[in-house]
């Protein structure tokens, strides 16, 4: 199938909201989805974006039925290791089902890692749910470590009422 990845403009944000909305629901985390497209055009589109992202679209002829032709994202985000060095975060890789199997999702990782490389990033990082084993086992036949077995580490999390508690904990100026 034809298709080509750019970078997202502010004008993809709806689609990239629909993929995360739908995301989401294949994760079965709904409920867990508080942002907007609005949102999206703020953080990854002002002078000092929080995030970056690649947009997979086919031609109209290959449109979906509702008529959308931006079909799959990457969003990603520039970490740093204090071992290492520059790296890379991919928050999202997703593609609609209707479009897996043609090479999208392999163009959008592909496409991060060559934006990692041409920034000298050493690695690129990536969560996955456990029980996603379609995800994990096409990440490790592209050469991936699950590193919860290699090497034992727990993704930790802070939101919420806890962020809130520990925020206030800081020392005052």
């Amino acid at each position: 199938m034809n298709f080509k990845i750019r970078p997202a403009t502010k004008a993809d944000c709806k689609d990239v909201s629909r993929m995360i909305m739908e995301l989401a629901m294949f994760e079965k985390m709904p409920d867990q989805v508080k942002i907007s497209p609005e949102e999206l055009e703020r953080d990854g589109f002002d002078q000092n974006p929080f995030f970056q992202c690649l947009v997979a679209e086919v031609p109209k002829e290959h449109q979906t039925k509702e008529g959308f032709t931006v079909v799959g994202y990457a969003l990603y985000f520039y970490t740093y290791s204090t071992w290492k060095g520059p790296s890379l975060y991919l928050e999202d890789l997703y593609v609609m089902p209707d479009f897996r199997g043609n090479g999208i999702g392999k163009g959008l990782l592909s496409k991060v890692a060559e934006t990692g490389k041409r920034k000298q990033c050493v690695r690129l990082q990536l969560s996955v749910l456990d029980w996603n084993t379609a995800a994990r086992d096409f990440y490790k036949s592209k050469g991936a470590e699950d590193l919860t077995v290699s090497e034992g580490w727990h993704v930790i999390r802070f939101m919420d009422q806890s962020l809130e508690n520990l925020a206030n904990g800081a020392p005052k100026d």
